[in-house]
């Protein structure tokens, strides 16, 4: 038997707003507090929370060069 099991798509967190305009590092400190509390959350959070801190770290290495 073959059932196919279809998952909706996880939304992707998106930069803060008013991350254009912030001070990059500032964006950074935040993302890498929030893991923190890692081990005071569900495992199936973390991933949640490691995705804001790759955007939050995407968005300030683009902001470097204004890419």
């Amino acid at each position: 038997m073959h059932a196919e099991t279809e998952s909706a798509p996880r939304p992707v967190p998106g930069p803060p707003p008013g991350s254009q305009h912030a001070d990059p590092r500032g964006a950074i400190d935040h993302a890498v507090a929030a893991l923190d509390e890692l081990d005071t959350l569900p495992t199936a959070e973390h991933v949640e929370r490691f995705e804001t801190v790759h955007t939050a770290l995407s968005v300030a290495l683009s902001s470097i060069d204004k890419v």
